[in-house]
């Protein structure tokens, strides 16, 4: 019965394939057939391509596939390269100067060294030739800048989708307001933990709850409470310098929050050795009401916690402090797509290639990557949103390129039809890219950070634990803070800020 489904999912994509085809084979305004050099007719332009394998490798020339190519009239060649191994393997790569014309990478110290040695086409100059790519908001171009130039398409993300999941229902029976000042999250997280919100005769639940990886990441906690009340995003200028978070007074507010918090019991004692894994299971078993997370994530966060408590209410919110919404930006990409030197010789190649991205936005296309087939994957509604079919066949056939390919929810493709929470994530997740604030360091360079980075954060990621938990005093920290500049914090604050000053020139 499977195999007669998924036969039938088959011959309904090349259907499709074969509409998309003649809908945009030679468009002009739609950006589908890319530019083909002198001599190459209307022959489809051959695209390889090395991207993260996203659950089972889909099969070559498989229907999806199809329809791609026949709408960007290319020949796809696309290499499946294992999550686990795929850094590794782009590392051989490189050193051995054999790589695909496309290749996801990542914005780490490999590839940007590799960018500065000349490896990669700077593309940032024609971009805006290319109407879709255009249309996306610079910073997330910006965010994977080397020396400010551009050097490939980032697979888009959200910027703005730092939120948090609340137990709407908690709030409501405590007389609790949205925290916006730092006094508001304490007497939230107070209330939480003191005044029996679960109604079990027991002093067992939290507001908060911190893991060992609280300071990791671009979600964590008590950066993103800083922002809101006016910080820097990790990094950022104070009075025109660059400066980093650990030397703000709004940060340090923060961590004085959480030490006395912990000394008065109000976060979960174990914080410095409880596992992340460990930690989701506090809010969706009745346990915690704040949950920190992502705009998108409130819908599945319901879902989680209703199977314990099916009258729990979830409701979410962005960061906000005493001027409004402000959140900390995230990069706003999953790596980029860059076009290796090695294998792109020419000029025109280049503009083929982004002729090629390009039309991966198209609306046939950027409806297929995100939601699939029509009639097999999903269904248009009366309302004129989209909801899913066959959620699973989604996954498994057309999620490999979805996650590797770009495209950008809202943009060329109808809205999901959700439930009012998941509508409300999703929405959420894309306008409130206008109150991130971005960390100022994310694309400067510092040769101390690349080579001693993970040592320096570790060395003040210690001393924070140890001054929330009472292990040392107010002193002590800025002992520990001293330390770390002597060892190296310094040197990365005098090299970003060099780096920052040269960008401005």
């Amino acid at each position: 019965m499977k195999m007669k489904q998924w036969s039938l999912g088959v011959c309904s994509v090349m259907v499709a394939a074969s509409v998309l085809a003649g809908c945009g084979s030679d468009s002009e305004e739609g950006g589908a057939a890319p530019e083909q050099s002198a001599g190459a007719s209307n022959e489809p332009f051959a695209v390889t391509m090395a991207l993260n394998q996203a659950g089972d490798i889909p099969a070559k020339g498989n229907a999806v596939e199809q329809a791609i190519m026949q709408h960007t009239n290319t020949k796809l060649d696309i290499q499946w390269i294992p999550q686990s191994t795929y850094d590794e393997k782009v590392s051989v790569m490189i050193a051995s100067n054999e790589m695909p014309k496309i290749m996801k990478v990542n914005y780490v110290p490999l590839i940007i060294s590799s960018i500065e040695s000349g490896m990669f086409w700077e593309v940032g100059p024609y971009l805006k030739d290319y109407p879709n790519l255009a249309a996306q908001n610079e910073q997330h171009f910006n965010n994977i800048s080397v020396d400010g130039k551009i050097y490939g398409v980032p697979l888009f993300r959200d910027i703005g989708r730092a939120a948090y999941n609340y137990r709407k229902d908690w709030m409501d029976q405590l007389g609790l307001k949205l925290p916006v000042t730092l006094d508001d999250w304490y007497n939230v997280q107070k209330a939480m933990v003191t005044q029996d919100p679960d109604k079990n005769g027991k002093q067992d639940s939290y507001g908060v709850v911190l893991e060992k990886q609280y300071n990791s990441g671009h979600s964590a906690l008590l950066t993103r409470i800083a922002v809101s009340i006016g910080g820097v995003n990790r990094w950022g200028l104070v009075n025109g310098k660059i400066t980093p978070e650990i030397m703000t007074q709004e940060y340090t507010d923060v961590l004085k929050l959480f030490r006395r918090m912990y000394a008065e019991k109000l976060i979960n004692q174990d914080f410095a050795v409880l596992d992340s894994s460990e930690m989701g299971k506090f809010f969706d078993t009745g346990k915690a009401g704040i949950a920190n997370s992502v705009a998108a994530g409130v819908k599945s966060q319901q879902d989680r916690l209703l199977p314990n408590v099916p009258d729990g209410v979830v409701d979410n919110s962005a960061f906000t402090g005493p001027n409004g919404i402000r959140i900390a930006g995230e990069p706003g990409h999953n790596g980029f797509l860059a076009l290796p030197k090695a294998s792109v010789k020419t000029e025109a190649e280049v503009k083929q290639l982004l002729k090629f991205l390009d039309g991966l936005m198209d609306e046939p296309i950027a409806t297929l990557l995100m939601r699939g087939v029509e009639n097999v994957h999903y269904t248009n509604t009366a309302d004129g949103k989209t909801e899913f079919k066959d959620f699973t066949a989604f996954q498994r056939e057309v999620k490999p390129y979805r996650d590797n390919l770009l495209n950008v929810e809202g943009y060329n493709v109808k809205t999901l039809k959700d439930t009012p929470l998941g509508e409300k994530g999703t929405k959420m997740a894309s306008e409130n890219a206008q109150y991130a604030i971005p960390n100022v360091a994310l694309t400067l360079t510092s040769a101390t950070s690349r080579e001693r980075g993970s040592e320096l954060d570790l060395l003040v990621n210690d001393a924070m634990t140890k001054y929330i938990m009472g292990v040392i005093d107010d002193a002590g920290w800025q002992k520990e803070v001293d330390n770390w500049l002597k060892t190296g914090g310094q040197k990365v604050i005098e090299e970003y800020q060099a780096s920052y000053d040269k960008l401005k020139k």
